[in-house]
This record gives C-alpha cells, structure tokens and sequence, in this order.
C-alpha cells in the first residue's frame, strides 16, 4: 500500500458513491490505474463492502445501549453458540470479545427502553449468562465510520497497477 492508496481510501471513507474519474482526479491519477487499485484493495480485503451509514433517529433507533455480558462458560463450543444467538438479533450492531472483568460486549440500537427489554428477555431465553449489565447512553458525542489512516505502513513508492 503506498500514499495513493491511503488517498484513494481516505476519499472511499469520506464517501464511497464517488465516481472513480472524480476520485482518480483528486488523488492525480487516470481512471483505469485507479480503479485497478480499489479492485485490489476490496480483493485484498481492505475494502470490506461499500454501505449507506442510516441515521438511527430517522429509522426509529432512538436507544443505544452497550450490554457487558459475564459468563461462566468459556469454551468454543458456547462461544460458537452464543455468536450464533447473537448472530440472530438485528439489534445488536456490534459484538466483542473482551479482556477484563467483562467477557463480551455488545451495542444495541432499540427504539426505546421497553424494546430493549423485549431484546433482552428474548436473548437469556437463548442461553445461559451468569451477568448482564446494560448502560444507556445519554448522547452520542462522536461517531465515524471512518478508520485513521495515519498507521498504515507505507511502501517507499507508488507502484502503478
């Protein structure tokens, strides 16, 4: 990866229904060298997908709550089952496996309290966890979807591809 690629990426980021020529211009190149390098970057993985960011007060998901989760159970196999269960909920939008105190973390975006309660009677129907502890956020302060670039490991010069 070298500085055109982080370029190319830092304008996907911004907004990915730029049109190749319009992105190609910015960062100084032709149109077929760049959209040889985004094809690599989303085959290389470093593009996962291209999506629409949805506002969730417009869709009705007015609640997030982040839900720390303690089990007494650490094998694969209620690992796999409890991604599987987790898998199944649309609410939850992000799930981790944590160091710590906690042993799993998820966000829940609800439309109010009592959807989260629904949420939550129908996930301890599903499996055993020894603690749950839910904390509402009050107001979003910041939010991105963007990733910093100033880490990537750059290669000393631009190749074409």
């Amino acid at each position: 990866m070298d500085r055109l690629d982080k370029k190319i990426l830092r304008l996907l980021q911004e907004d990915a229904t730029l049109a190749v020529a319009e992105i190609a211009k910015r960062v100084g190149l032709s149109t077929t060298p760049c959209w040889r390098r985004i094809q690599k970057l989303e085959e290389e993985g470093v593009i996962r997908r291209r999506v629409a960011v949805v506002d969730p007060a417009k869709v009705n998901l007015r609640v997030t709550v982040f839900v720390s989760i303690r089990t007494n159970s650490h094998s694969n196999e209620w690992l796999k089952r409890f991604s599987e269960v987790v898998g199944d909920f649309p609410e939850v939008v992000e799930f981790y496996r944590m160091s710590g105190d906690v042993d799993y973390l998820l966000r829940v975006v609800v439309p109010d309290i009592a959807a989260y309660d629904a949420f939550y009677k129908r996930l301890i129907a599903r499996i055993e966890i020894r603690d749950v502890s839910s904390s509402f956020a009050m107001e979003q302060i910041k939010y991105t979807t963007e990733m910093p670039l100033d880490y990537i490991q750059l290669e000393k010069e631009p190749k074409e591809v």
